[in-house]
């Protein structure tokens, strides 16, 4: 765990009263896409997709610190909640703080609920691999190191695994990246949701200095690179929990 990490959440509406240069730095940010920490790198959608159908599925994926992971498909259409969380590791191991020892086989991940007759499982996929995160970096993402932070896709069932494997094959025979990519498939993974403190962390604290750099840039890619998916106003968890 670094010390962004291992402070974010307890400076950060002290943060949000004195960072007047960050504050418009944000609000171009939300507007156009800017380089951060990492680019976004425009990719095909995948060869193999689930059959577009009405109804609601979910689908969990890890990509480094969940703030980022999160606000990006809170912003994608058909997409009607996306909570952080862990996922790998077991329940009671399922704290932040254990989290980020990065012994528990937990990964801060993202439990995505959408309908596939809006946007389908494979279209989340090119989202997750274009612009939500880096899938060369292998065990840490930006700034951010440690198991914990794995690219990773946590199948759902046999045809999110079979679609998930398919795409990762077609992107590296494709050399888009400049890496191969490391992001793992594993299956039969319970999801456990974060704290209530890291959920829409992003719309809620668009001043604070780790997301400006690392997290809004993916918001703004989103809208830049998937139009037809962006959706201006963000599904928010606190809020539907209220």
């Amino acid at each position: 765990m670094t010390g962004i990490e291992k402070t974010r959440p307890f400076f950060a509406r002290g943060a949000l009263a004195v960072l007047g240069f960050a504050a418009l730095a944000a609000a171009a940010l939300w507007q156009t896409p800017a380089r951060s920490a990492e680019d976004a790198v425009k990719i095909p959608p995948p060869a193999m997709d689930e059959k577009a159908a009405a109804g609601s599925e979910k689908a969990i994926f890890a990509g480094g610190c969940f703030w980022g992971v999160q606000g990006v498909f809170q912003h994608v259409k058909g997409v009607s909640k996306a909570v952080s969380g862990y996922t790998g590791g077991a329940k009671d191991d399922a704290v932040y703080e254990t989290v980020g020892t990065g012994r528990t086989g937990h990964a801060e991940s993202v439990e995505i609920t959408y309908d596939p007759s809006k946007v389908t499982y494979g279209q989340l996929l090119q989202v997750y691999f274009s612009v939500a995160h880096n899938p060369t970096q292998l065990n840490y993402q930006g700034p951010d190191s440690g198991t914990q932070y794995r690219s990773t896709v946590f199948a759902e069932n046999d045809a999110q695994k079979e679609i998930a494997q398919s795409y990762i094959a077609q992107l590296d025979k494709a050399k888009l990246f400049g890496a191969p990519i490391v992001t793992t498939i594993e299956t039969g993974k319970t999801f456990y949701p974060a704290e209530n403190y890291h959920q829409d962390f992003l719309t809620l604290n668009p001043t604070y200095p780790y997301i400006v750099y690392n997290d809004l840039p993916k918001v703004a890619n989103l809208k830049a690179l998937f139009p037809a998916l962006y959706s201006e106003k963000p599904v928010l968890v606190l809020a539907a929990s209220n």
